[in-house]
């Protein structure tokens, strides 16, 4: 075990996972509004000192739905499939994000990881995209993705050659978006008539940004920087064995098994534990997992100078190489 990754193996977890694992999302639910609550008893009692913990406390639990948000366009947060994209599209509708236009981007997410046709990785994984466009990109989606996120899925959506090409799905998204445009007018049309709008940027607004940001920072950590050609050389997992690290896991509904749910997206987010020795090393590019966030975060930032992800840059480099030769 080196001083940044550990072997698999000596992670295992057992294969059956726990019910409380399998209820990760009803928790974060439970926490998450428990939590407003509080917040709410602070405001009103003009407690700042604790209003602003709170609010950290609640962006967490946002990035654990926006994670629930991913797990229901795999069909896997609720078992009945209504049921499933219902809350699929509510999530979506206050994320500002159209839920099937986030599973037709994603499919490419997993079909393509890392290459050209990813989409939800662009314009990083475009190789004839200057560096500075990139520098740019990623500025913008690591400090407002709340904005960012949504535009880079509806230009996958506007493109000339967009992903989604079925009439009847492209009818269907421009319903959800509708409906989270009527959606909006009502919410900030109540927030303005009954003038909230403290408690709306308490509550919602400070929250939902640094939630943004927190889902596009375990982006980068998961796959900018990583230009390998196999599932583990291309994506960094994080599985910690502290308390703390288990209990971010948990309420990110394991998403930090990142490598596990590439290699076998149709398992649930309870059972990616189980299936950590899929992250052994099993080429000389491929690290093992890191064994917290903080050191996959140290391996990203050296990236971040020139952002990138796949392996196509790795041909760049050596054709720029044979050029400055």
């Amino acid at each position: 075990m080196d001083a940044m990754n550990a072997t698999a193996e000596s992670l295992s977890e057992p294969h059956e996972p726990h019910w409380i694992s399998r209820s990760a999302f009803q928790i974060v639910s439970i926490l998450f509004f428990c939590t407003q609550g509080a917040l709410l008893f602070a405001l009103n009692h003009g407690w700042i000192w604790l209003a602003v913990p709170l609010v950290l406390v609640i962006s967490h639990l946002m990035h654990g739905f926006l994670i629930g948000f991913h797990e229901a366009s795999h069909g896997m947060l609720r078992k009945s499939r209504w049921f499933n994209d219902l809350e699929g599209i509510f999530l979506g509708a206050f994320s500002l994000t159209s839920f099937t236009l986030f599973r037709v981007v994603h499919q490419t997410h997993h079909a393509h990881l890392a290459s050209e046709r990813d989409e939800e990785m662009w314009p990083l994984v475009q190789t004839r995209c200057p560096r500075w466009a990139r520098r740019v990109a990623a500025f913008l989606e690591l400090t407002a993705g709340l904005v960012f996120t949504p535009f880079i899925f509806m230009r996958a959506f506007l493109c000339k050659n967009s992903p989604v090409r079925s009439k009847r799905v492209r009818r269907r998204i421009w319903a959800e978006i509708a409906l989270s445009v009527v959606l909006w007018a009502s919410i900030l049309g109540a927030v303005a008539y009954w003038d909230v709008w403290n408690y709306f940027l308490w509550m919602y607004f400070a929250p939902a940004y640094l939630a943004a940001n927190l889902q596009s920072w375990r982006k980068y950590i998961e796959h900018v920087g990583m230009t390998g050609s196999t599932v583990n050389s291309a994506t960094r997992s994080v599985v910690s064995r502290s308390w703390l690290g288990r209990i971010v896991a948990f309420t990110l509904l394991h998403e930090p098994f990142h490598g596990v749910h590439h290699q076998r997206a149709g398992l649930t987010h309870a059972e990616l534990p189980s299936r950590v020795a899929d992250l052994t090393p099993r080429a000389p590019n491929e690290p093992g997992p890191f064994l917290s966030y903080s050191r996959a975060f140290l391996h990203l930032i050296r990236s971040l100078a020139d952002p990138r992800a796949g392996a196509q840059w790795l041909g760049q480099t050596s054709r720029a190489a044979e050029g400055r030769g």
